[in-house]
């Protein structure tokens, strides 16, 4: 008695991509194998909280936004190849918050890990530690898992000359952006591991409570802050192999959210804060 099948059989051979490894018929992905603990807290108690936090309310509708009056006429010959800018200058940073609403509440899209490193002007196998690095703290490869949408750990280059150093498509430093699971289990990592091991790290640096918000990066909705070389070292990935990276080195965290306008500042730090990274005023 047969228990199992026969294989089809291969009516054509498999197209063969540029590595050398076999293109499949059919489009294969990787779907979550395991519940994601702080994505489930986000959903669970987390969004609420900052729903209650952030919400204002607002009676009627909002007034037409006031008409931008430009410095020139833009009908005026003489000032036609003019830099035109409006009255008052750019008012980025006084563009009001969106309505608040359950469907747009401050959320992580994404997170962006980066480092630069001087040492690869001169000798770019520098950047072997830190490409290699980076994909062991993060777990991502270019389409990874099928994933078309993950580009894995990129190389940096120069974008303009700077006298002295940096020259446009020079190799400086390597970043990678983390979404969906693995961002969650990064920021898991980083506070249980990491930062209550880290001396003397307080927590993210706030600005004096003083200090203008109406600014582009007040309403751009980024937490950033920057790990000293010896952080990564306390990363699990790395230190249960540590004599493979001969040279640590520091790297800069930006949580990316949806907040816009006005508090958007503000209302990303508590989103950060909710995830157990902590906060401090000098």
């Amino acid at each position: 008695m047969r228990l199992f099948r026969k294989p089809p059989r291969i009516r054509r051979p498999l197209q063969i991509d540029q590595r050398g490894l076999p293109i499949p018929h059919v489009d294969l992905s990787l779907h979550d194998t395991a519940p994601c603990r702080l994505r489930d807290h986000y959903y669970a108690s987390l969004q609420d909280n900052l729903l209650y936090m952030s919400y204002t309310h607002e009676s009627g509708p909002r007034p037409p936004p006031r008409a931008v009056r430009l410095r020139f006429d833009p009908n005026d010959p003489y000032s036609k190849n003019r830099v035109n800018s409006p009255v008052g200058g750019d008012r980025l940073g006084k563009t009001p918050a969106p309505p608040t609403t359950p469907e747009n509440v401050v959320k992580l899209d994404r997170i962006v890990l980066h480092t630069m490193l001087k040492e690869a002007i001169s000798n770019r196998s520098v950047l072997l530690n830190a490409i290699a690095s980076f994909r062991a703290i993060s777990g991502e490869t270019s389409n990874g898992g099928g994933r078309h949408s993950s580009e894995g750990v990129q190389i940096v280059k120069g974008k303009k000359s700077v006298s002295g150093w940096v020259r446009p498509g020079v190799p400086i430093g390597v970043k990678v952006e983390l979404k969906g699971p693995q961002m969650y289990n990064f920021i898991a990592t980083l506070s249980e591991f990491v930062l209550p091991r880290l001396r003397e790290f307080p927590g993210i640096v706030l600005p004096p409570s003083s200090s203008n918000m109406q600014t582009p990066s007040g309403v751009a909705g980024v937490v950033s802050f920057g790990l000293p070389p010896e952080a990564l070292g306390l990363f699990p990935q790395i230190e249960v192999n540590l004599e493979a990276y001969p040279k640590i080195h520091g790297m800069h965290i930006h949580f990316i959210t949806n907040a816009q306008g006005q508090g958007a500042q503000n209302k990303a730090r508590a989103l950060v804060s909710g995830f157990q990274i902590p906060f401090s005023r000098k």
